[in-house]
């Protein structure tokens, strides 16, 4: 899978062939672009590093801020300053850039440090990065789990020179920079380096090699050398008083002469950052081809954890890159929390819960359980220091913690690792975290009035008191079940009875009709909330477009008066967004598995492409990628009820490399699907040789390792429309 990765998808605007049919009906409100990155990265990894040009929002690429569109472009043409390390992947506004420690290889004086040249013959693969800047110095960049190593190829000149500039951060666009409040920074020998940041709250540490053999080693300040300084140190840093700092190592190249610069990083100090790197990258120089082959063979095998049977290049590529997108965040750092002092587990890096929740969590579940189980306790250890899950936790400190996009979304998580059975998480721990953080936030209004506004948290709140409650029912806490069960029906309170729509509230990036259709525990009464199964199909089918015509996207800057007319169609975004990225499935509660299969054959084959235009919006550390991985391969999890819903699969065969063995998907009856062309629709399946007459299976199914075959062909069947998938209002 590993040669079909191209890491450029989704770093530019968004240029998919044009839609027709079912997906020309969708509307598309957000950022027509992926804001993904082509830098280097390793799996789940602390560190990556990227040319940066300080354009919205992971410093990469050419874009000024943007929320809905098309993204205005700052940059013409490929440029960077240095090469940066901590980028987003695929996030959007989350106000947190990162890009620190920008390294810049210059022919230059110091006083042009900060600008941009053009870059070419770009190439990246999973864990390394490459350009060659106008000057003639080629970049090459790879990292390990807490490292960065950079190699430079320089012409032959009499002032090549490698800077650290450690005040940048951030980006390069208005009221998006990052300015460091406190700095050390010091020389420790000939080619030796370290120093310490603290950034938003955070200190963050890098140790720093550099094998620039008869290079001069110096300390700058205000683009000024400070020959034979070797400590900097600002106690109170200021916007006002900022003046750029860092160090250099300076000295004439030679044709083809290379330098590489090995950095460790750590948010304990810098003693621990020398640690990491040396356990990362070794004692010796020279490092820079090991670091790549081990992360690449990192890369490797997570990569093969699903394997797919293509004819298609194109569609490989695609399927390879949405698997490594869905496999670079959160970033899990163990041993490296700044805010406490265990060594347990500590991630950050976690910018879009609302968005991964549903789809990217539960992959990482079955890829990767160790990890599943390292971010789980994670959480558990902020909410016991914190006072609270985080609906997102970034490298900052600080009380601003994405509250407003959903809530009790952690319990989702907590409650799929529990009905799996998962070792090494302390449940009686967690439940006493999940009660209380239900009656936070929002969960006060919710607990005293009934419903919370928005009213989404309404929807977010019943299940996460119906997640504790499946917890708590794991555990024999029969008490905490019938305390906890009244308030799971509570969902009903966010609706009204009148249009079985939700009522009237405020709604992030989305509408009511967005948020209308989600996968709840409870279906059969939400469907009979709308009025019974045909009522409820035809407000799908109204929502997914079916007999409407082809609508136009917003453009450059669309005004708010497109905006609203657009988001009065109450369309399904198709995949630009994600609030509604589960609601093609609730037609199977309803009978209908083979609208879903007409719904997500239409974003499969229109809504992901080759090149860099090929996502319809913002990755979203992976929550859009992981929808594709899943929905490809005819599965698709309703997160937290440990079940996956079983659909017609866009290639021939598939395996996944599940906890218990191998999970294999064949089908029969597989023509290859195109873009536009016939749906496949589900005729019959065998789970392990025994029909099954169920258009679902559990999630400890697939984890254990089995035999899926579905059978397709080319007309609906009456597969999947009796035995439907589970309700459970009582637990």
């Amino acid at each position: 899978m590993i040669e079909h990765v191209d890491p450029f998808i989704g770093t530019e605007a968004t240029a998919l062939p044009q839609q027709s049919g079912l997906a020309a009906t969708w509307w598309w409100p957000k950022p027509q672009v992926g804001n993904t990155h082509p830098g280097a990265t390793y799996p789940f990894g602390m560190v990556s590093a990227c040319a940066y040009s300080g354009a919205y929002p992971t410093g990469y690429g050419h874009y000024d801020l943007n929320t809905e569109g098309i993204p205005p472009t700052v940059f013409e043409k490929s440029v960077a300053s240095g090469f940066t390390h901590f980028q987003q992947s695929g996030t959007g506004a989350i106000r947190k850039y990162y890009n620190y420690f920008r390294v810049s290889p210059m022919l230059e004086p110091l006083d042009v440090l900060g600008r941009e040249w053009e870059i070419a013959d770009e190439a990246a693969e999973p864990g390394w990065y490459a350009a060659t800047l106008e000057s003639g110095i080629r970049a090459e960049l790879t990292v390990g789990p807490k490292s960065a190593v950079h190699r430079y190829t320089f012409p032959t000149n009499k002032n090549a020179r490698v800077v650290v500039d450690f005040s940048l951060g951030g980006l390069a666009i208005p009221h998006s920079s990052t300015i460091p409040l406190r700095a050390h920074l010091e020389s420790v020998a000939p080619g030796v380096a370290q120093g310490t940041i603290v950034v938003e709250g955070t200190p963050l540490s890098v140790y720093l090699e550099c094998d620039a053999e008869n290079w001069r080693q110096m300390l700058w300040y205000d683009r000024r050398l400070m020959p034979g300084g070797t400590r900097l140190d600002f106690d109170h840093i200021r916007p006002t008083t900022l003046r750029t700092f860092g160090l250099m190592w300076a000295g004439p190249s030679t044709e083809g002469q290379q330098v590489e610069l090995r950095m460790g990083f750590s948010l304990r100090g810098v003693e621990q950052a020398k640690r990491n790197l040396h356990e990362d990258v070794g004692t010796e120089s020279g490092q820079f081809t090991r670091r790549r082959e081990r992360t690449q063979k990192a890369w490797r095998k997570q990569l093969q954890n699903i394997t797919i049977d293509s004819p298609s290049p194109e569609r490989s590529t695609v399927f390879s890159t949405a698997l490594y997108h869905s496999l670079i965040k959160p970033s899990i750092a163990n041993g490296e929390s700044p805010f406490w002092p265990g060594d347990g587990p500590f991630a950050f890096d976690i910018s879009t819960m609302w968005d991964i929740y549903r789809t990217q969590l539960p992959l990482m579940t079955a890829l990767q359980p160790e990890r599943a189980v390292e971010l789980a306790n994670a959480l558990l250890t902020i909410a016991e220091e914190e006072g609270n899950f985080p609906i997102g936790y970034r490298m900052a400190i600080g009380s601003d913690r994405f509250s407003r996009q959903g809530s009790a979304l952690a319990h989702t998580f907590l409650a799929d690792l529990c009905q799996l059975g998962m070792p090494g998480i302390d449940w009686e721990w967690a439940l006493v975290h999940m009660h209380n953080d239900l009656r936070r936030s929002y969960g006060e209004e919710f607990l005293l009035r009934g419903e919370a506004h928005p009213i989404t948290h309404t929807l977010d709140l019943a299940f996460g008191y119906w997640c504790t409650a499946k917890i708590a029912a794991a555990v024999g806490d029969r008490a905490l079940v019938d305390e906890l069960a009244p308030f799971a029906d509570r969902w009903v309170n966010a609706y009204n009875p009148e249009t079985g729509l939700l009522k009237d509230s405020t709604y992030y990036e989305g509408s009511r009709y967005n948020y209308s259709f989600r996968v709840q525990h409870d279906m059969a009464s939400r469907i009979a909330l709308a009025g019974g199964d045909e009522a409820f199909i035809g407000m799908l089918d109204q929502f997914f477009g079916y007999g409407a015509p082809a609508v136009i996207q917003p453009g450059l800057a669309p005004s708010e008066d497109e905006l609203a007319a657009g988001y009065a169609l109450g369309r399904f975004e198709g995949l630009n967004n994600e609030p509604d990225m589960d609601a093609p499935w609730s037609y199977y509660y309803a009978g209908r598995p083979d609208r879903t299969a007409e719904v997500v054959h239409n974003v499969v084959m229109q809504q992901f492409g080759t090149g860099r235009g090929g996502l319809p919006g913002n990755d979203d550390s992976g929550g859009l990628s992981s929808w594709y991985v899943w929905a490809s391969l005819g599965l698709m999890p309703a997160a937290g009820q440990n079940l996956f819903f079983v659909g017609a699969p866009s290639f021939r065969s598939s395996s996944i490399a599940a906890p218990g063995g191998a999970f294999t998907i064949a089908t029969e009856g597989f023509t290859e699907p195109i873009p536009g062309g016939p749906v496949q629709y589900v005729q019959s399946a065998t789970l392990n040789g025994v029909p099954l007459t169920r258009s679902w299976i559990r999630a400890d199914e697939l984890h254990r390792g089995g035999d899926l075959v579905v059978s397709l062909g080319p007309e609906p069947s009456e597969w999947g429309r009796i035995e439907r998938p589970p309700s459970a209002r009582v637990l």
